[in-house]
């Protein structure tokens, strides 16, 4: 088959077509346990993932250049079908990829983007213009609000908290704002704790304060609101009621039968 699509814009129909043909082929002939090996330019045929996420990555990053044999994908050559095969799969070796608390999954089902590349093109009218090259450098109309928000999340999702760590900084956030809420930290110590992290582990990329990561995670509608009750625990102060200093006076629930 031709494979000159695979130099196409990612939004050109033809590329999209050939990515399909890409991933049937691949599942067809070279999956495991419903994952291949994706070859964009940010797994580099290194990650497995299942065909969703291949699909997303293929039209988001493009193929790593050069891959024209498919050979990881079921293609063999004369000159490698005797010594090349699929590197090895085991569950440990793409943990990092799948993660295990599913920050991608998470990251879907808070901006309702399962369907993301179609997303994608309903946000920003790119055109004939990749959509790399429009992160880059803008498009006359920019993403609305929510898909701002996701674009910025998946970034701090791929982005790792430090180079060889299994954490993402996304993932390491939500950590550790988790431990905040178990422990009823104060936002004063929880900045406090985020500062000596920082000077501990300055190649890292920690947030600056508790600010700062709040802000991350109610943009993953994680967030909390502090209301205040009642010391009788009798009413919550919020809504309409948010500013007052007191009960309102008891009315009793039941009318007293005694007064008939």
């Amino acid at each position: 088959m031709d494979r000159s699509w695979m130099n196409l814009p990612r939004v050109n129909p033809d590329y999209r077509n050939g990515v399909e043909y890409f991933l049937n082929l691949a599942f067809a002939n070279a999956s495991q346990e419903n994952m291949i090996l994706c070859p964009c330019k940010k797994c580099g045929n290194v990650n497995w993932h299942i065909r969703e996420v291949v699909h997303e990555h293929l039209v988001i990053f493009g193929f790593v250049p050069g891959y024209r044999k498919w050979t990881f994908h079921g293609v063999l050559t004369s000159r490698t079908a005797s010594s090349t095969s699929n590197p090895p799969f085991h569950h440990n070796s793409h943990r990092g990829s799948l993660r295990e608390d599913d920050m991608e999954g998470m990251l879907r089902d808070a901006f309702n983007m399962h369907d993301y590349h179609q997303s994608v093109r309903e946000d920003c009218d790119i055109g004939v213009t990749d959509f790399t090259e429009m992160r880059r450098s803008g498009c006359d109309e920019e993403p609305n609000g929510e898909a701002s928000k996701f674009y910025n999340l998946l970034n701090e999702m791929n982005e790792p908290l430090y180079e060889g760590s299994k954490y993402s900084k996304l993932s390491f956030c939500i950590r550790l704002f988790h431990l905040k809420c178990l422990g009823g930290w104060t936002g004063n110590s929880f900045t406090q704790l985020l500062e000596l992290l920082t000077e501990i582990f300055p190649f890292a990329k920690i947030p600056q304060s508790g600010k700062d990561m709040k802000k991350m995670i109610n943009d993953l509608g994680l967030g909390y609101e502090k209301i205040h009750s009642c010391p009788n625990d009798c009413m919550l102060y919020w809504g309409d009621r948010k500013n007052q200093e007191s009960c309102n006076p008891l009315v009793p629930v039941w009318p007293d039968d005694r007064s008939e």
